[in-house]
């Protein structure tokens, strides 16, 4: 059987890579669009030096990366862009944001490896190499066939990630009993979380149940009712898992709302997005038994201790992701003999970097996730 998708199993940082020299000693570029001024900087300042780390575990004299700062700036951005495509760059890593992607759509021959998770509204020569939403859900479904989970419900902010969302539902095709819409301000959330989870038709039921059975002949009628007394609500939940986009405190503001409204991670499931090992998760209350996507733990903390004994201090999360891209991109160059253009990327393929096992398609990098959960204080993995 013909095989229709290439399988590359990508070395080129995860091991050393030995090649030979490229044909007339040619030099290559790869661009790096990054804000080292302003008030992103230190997030610039970190991916410089994931991509220093990066350079290194190739070790080839060739290969020439270009940075630029673009200081968070459309304007600036595209100018910058502009110098290294005058330069002979056709591949450029960045921009970190999705607010300077927007005239970059001029430089056509380019092809931008952004930063950003966002895979709406881009124009066609940007890449998303973030974690986007759809890449999550997928492996959400994954998760809920292994568990038969047959209800969903998805909580999406009003404010934030709407339209993403939307789209990553789309084309995920996740199955969903409904979605809800609330607000972050904590004065209006715990009452439409009331709403969403029916919290005061089940509070009724128990007074109800209870002047019932005081009417009752039943036997032990006593004994039900002071059960019945120590109990908030009664009445089933109309779904069997509930997946939230959100993230911070803005998370647990939901699932506080949730155990508040007698909806626990012991009756349903609690799934969330991506939260790259938040550590404050571990230590709040309800967030505990709560289920989520994410990169490869343990290929993570061995990123983040490399980079922390060669620079003193803890990488950001982008710092990860320009990390594998350096790699990714280098290692294109050498299956298509050092010629960088952006035919390097029409070819589907799948590739296993840091992050895990990732596919460029459709202007896109769909990641394939690991699953885990937060459990006694701990980040279990469950695949």
């Amino acid at each position: 059987m013909k095989i229709f998708a290439k399988i590359i199993i990508f070395i080129c940082i995860v091991f050393v890579i030995n090649i030979e020299k490229l044909p007339a000693e040619e030099k290559v570029k790869i661009g790096l669009l990054i804000p080292l001024t302003g008030q992103h900087s230190e997030i610039g300042k970190s991916i410089i030096k994931s991509v220093r780390l990066a350079i290194n575990k190739i070790d080839n004299s060739l290969l020439e990366i270009l940075p630029r700062d673009t200081a968070s700036n459309p304007e600036i951005t595209l100018k910058k862009a502009t110098e290294l495509y005058e330069d002979g760059v056709k591949i450029i890593i960045g921009p970190v944001f999705n607010k300077n992607l927007i005239y970059l759509d001029k430089l056509k021959d380019v092809v931008f490896l952004s930063l950003t998770n966002k895979i709406t509204n881009i124009p066609k020569n940007i890449i998303s190499a973030g974690i986007n939403a759809t890449s999550q859900l997928k492996t959400i479904i994954k998760f809920q066939k292994l568990n038969e989970i047959k209800k969903t419900i998805i909580l999406i902010p009003k404010e934030n990630y709407k339209e993403e969302i939307e789209e990553a539902i789309k084309q995920s095709k996740i199955e969903t009993t409904r979605v809800y819409y609330y607000d972050s301000d904590p004065t209006k959330l715990t009452s439409q979380i009331e709403k969403i989870t029916k919290y005061f038709q089940r509070k009724q039921n128990v007074e109800d149940e209870i002047k019932r059975l005081e009417k009752s002949n039943e036997v032990n009628k006593e004994k039900k009712i002071n059960n019945l007394k120590k109990i908030d609500t009664l009445g089933k939940i109309s779904f069997d898992s509930v997946i939230i986009a959100d993230f911070d405190e803005s998370l647990k503001s939901i699932t506080t709302s949730l155990l508040y409204t007698d909806v626990s991670p012991e009756k349903i499931y609690f799934i969330t997005l991506n939260q790259w090992f938040d550590k404050s998760l571990l230590n709040e209350k309800s967030s505990q038994q709560i289920y989520f996507p994410s990169i490869n733990k343990e290929n993570y903390d061995d990123f983040i201790k490399t980079y922390h004994e060669a620079f003193d201090e803890y990488p950001n999360q982008l710092s990860f992701l320009s990390y594998d891209l350096i790699g990714l991109v280098y290692y294109l160059a050498v299956q298509n003999n050092f010629i960088i253009n952006k035919k390097i990327f029409l070819e589907k393929n799948i590739f296993k970097g840091k992050i895990g096992i990732f596919e460029v398609k459709d202007n896109k990098i769909h990641h394939t996730l690991n699953f885990y959960k937060v459990e006694n204080k701990n980040f279990k993995k469950i695949f």
